[in-house]
């Protein structure tokens, strides 16, 4: 099954296909171990001919259960004295998970269009026909595309001499739905023959549901503009994550991992431990998947998200599921909670996922002062997530738990979910 969940924690770690290689002991090597290392780069050269220069899989020399170990065992360290780490959830399936592929394209001085990702550091496209990670039929189109390219006479922009039309390719697939959209990023709105484009595209691949132009004329490191026309379908994708029907338009946050974001939000809300009674606060709710989802569980759900788009993303999804008791608002979630503080309201629950950043201590402050029962941390920085845990619980918190869920396999990052509770006063 694509959503097992597979749990290491302590001594006891089931073996994965492929893994079954000893951890390392800091034991002085046996001769022919030098060998065995060599043998390892080799094979991991051999899953993936990027590697070196894309700086992408750190940890593809490992087996998946040595990965996840070390993963553990990093999560561990980073929050001693903090929190119990309580183990590390694995994948059933660690490959092509990503439902969102981001291809940056570039001319080689001999004229050949290439497409990839960024050499980590640089703004050099490295080649990339397939990923580990990517979702294979997103690999597929923007190999297309590239081909159409040329016959559609589509200049390949160009960040030095400013010319060209064509920056990058997004692809955004559904995990349950199978809905795909192409994102099409171009530093200008007028892009040649589009209807023929968009027609010969669609006759290669017909699984494509809706094709997107986005305009980006901006000179940083930006993926996306602000502006986006659509070019066929309707706009956006829905896929359905927890029981609930999510609309993902290009500009939308939604977790790249859909088997297990399932898994780390179906535990943080476990963590919460809803009756129907509560009132939940969701901070950071994006599209408002964490809010709808535990919306069942609750009495109310209060979602406060700063970006507009995003907001009326959320206001959609709750309308497709005829969820009637969660409210959105378009706001600094630290702002409107020191308001409701201010006015004398109360949440029993607060749920927060922020970015790599962290929380600044004044969005911490204002969980403070609006004083939940329970705080489920949901943080894909350990570090950041270690930072801001014993500013809370400096301030009346006490950290029960946490559990690293492995959402980027074969990379360094790790996501964890921690559940905090308010000391008796």
């Amino acid at each position: 099954m694509a959503g097992e969940k597979k749990t290491f924690s302590g001594k006891k770690r089931e073996e994965f296909q492929g893994a079954g290689k000893k951890k390392e002991t800091g034991k002085q090597e046996k001769p022919g171990q030098d060998r065995k290392k060599k043998n390892r780069n080799n094979a991991a050269s051999s899953k993936c001919p990027y590697q070196k220069k894309c700086g992408g899989c750190t940890y593809l020399k490992l087996s998946y259960e040595e990965q996840l170990a070390k993963k553990e065992q990093f999560l561990k360290k980073t929050l001693k004295g903090i929190v119990p780490v309580k183990g590390m959830v694995g994948m059933e399936h660690p490959y092509h998970y990503r439902n969102k592929v981001n291809s940056a394209f570039a001319r080689k001085k001999d004229g050949t269009i290439i497409s990839g990702i960024y050499e980590k550091g640089t703004h050099k496209v490295v080649p990339v026909d397939e990923c580990l990670l990517e979702d294979p039929r997103a690999d597929a189109i923007i190999r297309d595309i590239r081909s159409l390219l040329k016959s559609f006479k589509i200049m390949i922009y160009n960040e030095d001499s400013g010319y060209g039309l064509l920056r990058h390719v997004m692809v955004r697939t559904g995990f349950v739905s199978g809905e795909i959209m192409v994102v099409l990023v171009c530093v200008s709105p007028v892009f040649p023959s589009k209807n023929n484009f968009v027609k010969a595209l669609r006759k290669l691949h017909p699984e494509i549901t809706t094709v997107v132009l986005n305009v980006n004329d901006r000179t940083d490191s930006m993926v996306l503009g602000k502006r986006d026309i659509v070019l066929y379908g309707r706009g956006y994708i829905e896929d359905e994550l927890c029981g609930c029907t999510f609309r993902i338009s290009p500009q939308s946050f939604y977790q790249v991992n859909p088997v297990q974001t399932k898994n780390l939000y179906e535990k943080a809300i476990s963590m919460a431990g809803l009756t129907g009674n509560e009132r939940v606060m969701d901070a950071y709710c994006g599209i408002g998947t964490i809010g709808l989802i535990a919306s069942r569980d609750a009495k109310e759900v209060i979602s406060v998200e700063l970006n507009p788009d995003a907001v009326r993303d959320a206001v959609t999804n709750a309308k497709r599921n005829g969820i009637k008791n969660v409210s959105f608002y378009q706001n600094d979630a630290g702002a409107f909670m020191v308001s409701m503080a201010e006015k004398g309201e109360k949440a029993d629950v607060v749920f927060m996922d922020p970015p790599r950043a962290g929380s600044d201590e004044a969005f911490l402050s204002s969980v403070v002062m609006l004083a939940p029962e329970k705080i489920v941390y949901i943080s894909c920085n350990p570090e950041t997530l270690a930072r801001d845990l014993r500013y809370l619980t400096k301030h009346g918190y006490r950290a029960e738990e946490a559990w690293g869920y492995d959402m980027f396999a074969w990379s360094e990052h790790v996501e964890t979910v921690c559940l905090l509770s308010r000391k008796a006063q």
